[in-house]
C-alpha cells in the first residue's frame, strides 16, 4: 500500500514541477527545418537515394547537432559536425538504401547538444523490384510523350 502512495506522490510531484514553470528545451525551438517529412515516391530496390533536409538556427546561440540516428541500418543520416551559428542555414542529408520491396516509413531522431527533447524527421516511399521499377519508368515515360 505504501508503494502505491509513493508512486502517486512522485507522479503528482513531477506534474507540480512542470506546472511550476520548469520547461523542457525542445529542438524545434532552436532549429527550424524547411520540411520535417519527405516522400521519395517509387524507388528501386538496393539503390541508394538521399534527400537534403535544410534547416536554420533560429536560436540566439550556435547550435551543435549531437547526433542523428536512423530508425534502421538502411537509413544513414549525415549532419554538420561544426556548430551552426545564429541565423545560419545548413543541411542534414538523409540517405536510404532500400533493402526490401514494399512501402516504407523511417525516422531520423535529431538530438541537439544541451537540448532535452530531440526532434524527428521522416522519410517514406515505396520500394519496387528491379523489374517493377523498369516497368514503372517505362510507363512514366510513355505518359510524358502523350
Amino acid at each position: 500500500m505504501s508503494l502505491a502512495a509513493l508512486v502517486i506522490t512522485a507522479g503528482s510531484f513531477a506534474q507540480t514541477q512542470l506546472a511550476a514553470g520548469v520547461t523542457t528545451k525542445k529542438a524545434e525551438n532552436y532549429v527550424k527545418f524547411k520540411e520535417l517529412t519527405y516522400n521519395f515516391g517509387k524507388i528501386k530496390k538496393d539503390v541508394q537515394v538521399s534527400h537534403d533536409f535544410a534547416f536554420t538556427n533560429v536560436s540566439e546561440k550556435p547550435v551543435i547537432i549531437e547526433s542523428a540516428v536512423g530508425s534502421c541500418g538502411c537509413t544513414t543520416p549525415v549532419w554538420p559536425q561544426a556548430p551552426i551559428a545564429k541565423g545560419k542555414t545548413d543541411k542534414l542529408v538523409a540517405g536510404f538504401t532500400a533493402p526490401t520491396v514494399g512501402p516504407f516509413t523511417k525516422t531520423i531522431t535529431v538530438k541537439l547538444a544541451g537540448v532535452d527533447a530531440p526532434m524527428n524527421l521522416t522519410i517514406s516511399g515505396e520500394v519496387l523490384s528491379p523489374e517493377d521499377y523498369a516497368k514503372f519508368e517505362k510507363d512514366k515515360g510513355s505518359k510524358k510523350g502523350k
